[in-house]
Order: structure tokens, then C-alpha cells, then sequence
């Protein structure tokens, strides 16, 4: 079902227009078997500066990054999208250039009816996708610089919580208040549902859906608790660690780069490392109390560190994500905490925003 369809029937956007190359990282993945020994180890999170880049007419509520790490979305209850250059912001935090004419958002986008809930770029085009809750998909090029509305529209029969591409960037699947994933065909639109469901409840919306690095497996965090781990081929569940988070929410889950562990947060005030073949956990990283909001968990560009939000003291919480210590906690500097962080791909920098409407800026202090 995910093979052999080209997508040069959407994207006809030219070779000057795709992604630059994507930086090596810049250290291999962590290996996490290793977790066992590793107390007392703990490394110590580098210092950041952050800035505010800009202010949403209503909350905040979701960014994604680009695969190579140029370029950041941010999406709102107000249903505008902003498209911002991280070269520029950049520029925009230099010391000389604190009040200057440097703008860091180079698209805004108006096109929803409803709230925006996720945010996902395709892997290869210049375009981004947002889901949200009118029921829709939309497409939108950002090569196109008069461009405010999307090329392409999926109208969905829910919610769209979540959004995430495919790594060959001719599917794409799209959580909703539908217990079971969509998977679309970019291309035809076609829907297709897993053919042999699990049992799921009736709380069983799925609040992140998320591709593993090579699409061989999905994994979505849905708000019955539960995780599941899906085929990326057959769209069967492979693995289903039901009560992940007890009766809360499971709000956010991703993998590792290697795909042998999945990362995922509840509204149980926990942070969890599993296993994907045995579906142990194998770490838990407690500390931060996030009960209200969609919160994320997220692993910074190296996965040496995990980053959430502590909801009571509007702090942005740092582990050793093999110790599973805390080694930072840090003003979120939003008027309350904020509602989503995202790290970018490729450097030690993320985006953070929320209830407070704007988005704030973080890098490393070189």
C-alpha cells in the first residue's frame, strides 16, 4: 500500500525551490540500551538565550520545524499560520540588531475556519501541511511568496489533531478524534484505515500521530492513555501499551532516530522511554507537573537531553535523557506556561509557544 507512487504529480515546484542539503548530525544517535549503568553521569544542558519573535492574535498552539532545520512554523487558535527563517532570526537576536528591521516571519497563512492543532513539512517541497479542527488538511507552497491560501485542501470527517508525512512524502497520516489514524495517498487523496483495528474504547481520539525516521512503523498517542505502535506498510497495530499513562491523556509521542524507542507525555505529569520490541519502559522522567494542556515531550537534535514544560511554575524542564536527571530548569519567560516546544532537527535551538499568544525563540549561547 506505501509503494511505488511518484509524487511529482503534487510537487512540480522545480529543483531550486527543495531543501537545501540536511547538516549531518552532529553526533550519532544515543544508544539507549546502555540505560542501565548510567547514574551519576549526567550531562549538563548548555546555556540558552531566547528572544520573542512574534505574537499570534490567540494562543499559540503548535510548531514544527523543517527537516533541515531552516525554517519553523508556528500555528494558532486565531487559524493563522506563520512561516519564520531561522538564518534571520538569527540576525534578529545579534546584539546590534535589537530594534532593527530585521522580520523574521516570511509567510503568514489564512485558510483555516478553526483552530490549528499540528503542523508537518514535506520532507522533500517547499510545502507545509496544517491540520485542524474544521475538519482539514491544507497544503500550502512556501517558495510562493504572494501565496496566503492552500493549493490543496483534504477535507477529513474529524478533528485533525495531528498531522505527519511520510518520509517518502507521498502519504501522510492524520490523527483525529477518530480512534483509528488516516492514512492518505498525497496524491489521490485516497483514505485507507487499518483493515485489523485493536479494540479502542470510546476516549480513544488520538492526540499525536507521529512517522518513525524510515516510515517502517507509526506510533500514536491517543487520549484513552494508551500508546500504539503501528506498521508502516500494513497499517496494522503491532503493539498496543494501553494505560501508558494510566487514565490520563497521552499527549505527544515520537521516536528515537534508531526506532527502537518511543519517547511519549501525559497528563499524568509524566515523561516515558519505551521499548519498542518488549514495549518496557525503560525510563521515566519525572519532575514536571503537566496536567491542563497538550503538553510535549522532546528530544533535543542529539538526543542527549529531553525538554517538557512544568505547568505550576511555567518552567521549561531539562533531563539526561540516559540518566533520566534533572539537569535544568528554566523560566519560560510566556505569561503561563507555554502550550507546545518543538527542537529543531538539526542545532541546539527550539521554539516554544503558547496561551500567551507569542512564540519565543531558544539557542544555544556559543
Amino acid at each position: 500500500m506505501l509503494r511505488g507512487v511518484s509524487s511529482s504529480a503534487l510537487f512540480d515546484l522545480g529543483g531550486a525551490s527543495a531543501y537545501g542539503s540536511i547538516p549531518a548530525p552532529r553526533v550519532s544517535s544515543v544508544d539507549f540500551s546502555a540505560v542501565q549503568d548510567t547514574k551519576g553521569s549526567s550531562k549538563s544542558f548548555p546555556k540558552h538565550e531566547t528572544r520573542h519573535l512574534s505574537e499570534h492574535k490567540n494562543i499559540a498552539r503548535c510548531a514544527r520545524f523543517s527537516p533541515d532545520g531552516r525554517f519553523v512554523a508556528t500555528g494558532s487558535a486565531d487559524t493563522s499560520i506563520k512561516l519564520f527563517e531561522i538564518s534571520k532570526i538569527k540576525q534578529m537576536m545579534l546584539p546590534d540588531s535589537k530594534d532593527g528591521p530585521v522580520r523574521p516571519v516570511i509567510r503568514t497563512f489564512y485558510d483555516h475556519v478553526q483552530p490549528i492543532n499540528d503542523l508537518d513539512f514535506h520532507p522533500q517541497s517547499t510545502v507545509l501541511i496544517s491540520g485542524a479542527k474544521d475538519h482539514t488538511i491544507k497544503f500550502f507552497d512556501f517558495s510562493k511568496a504572494t501565496a496566503k491560501r492552500a493549493f490543496r485542501v483534504i477535507q477529513d470527517t474529524h478533528n485533525v489533531r495531528s498531522v505527519s508525512f511520510h518520509p517518502s512524502g507521498d502519504f501522510l497520516l492524520a490523527g483525529t478524534d477518530h480512534p483509528i489514524a488516516h492514512l492518505y495517498d498525497v496524491n489521490t487523496f485516497q483514505c485507507y484505515l487499518s483493515a485489523n483495528p485493536p479494540e479502542i474504547g470510546v476516549n480513544g481520539a488520538i492526540n499525536q500521530v507521529r512517522y518513525s525516521s524510515t516510515g517502517g512503523m507509526y506510533v500514536t498517542a491517543s487520549k484513552d492513555g494508551a500508546i500504539r505502535l503501528w506498521d508502516g506498510i500494513s497499517a496494522s497495530c503491532v503493539r498496543s501499551i494501553v494505560g501508558a499513562h494510566g487514565t490520563a491523556e497521552a499527549t505527544s509521542a515520537c521516536f528515537t532516530k534508531d526506532q527502537r524507542f518511543v519517547l511519549s507525555c501525559g497528563k499524568d505529569s509524566t515523561v516515558k522511554l519505551w521499548e519498542i520490541g518488549t514495549g518496557r519502559l525503560v525510563k521515566q522522567y519525572l519532575g514536571s507537573t503537566h496536567t491542563q494542556s497538550r503538553c510535549q515531550a522532546v528530544f533535543n537534535d542529539t538526543e542527549e537531553f529531553v525538554l517538557s514544560i512544568d505547568e505550576p511554575s511555567n518552567e521549561i524542564v531539562i533531563w539526561d535523557s540516559l540518566t533520566a536527571e534533572k539537569v535544568a530548569k528554566w523560566p519560560s519567560n510566556h505569561i503561563g506556561a507555554p502550550r507546545w516546544i518543538e527542537h529543531s532537527p538539526t542545532e541546539a535551538a527550539f521554539i516554544s509557544c503558547g496561551t500567551d499568544r507569542s512564540v519565543r525563540f531558544w539557542k544555544e549561547i556559543l
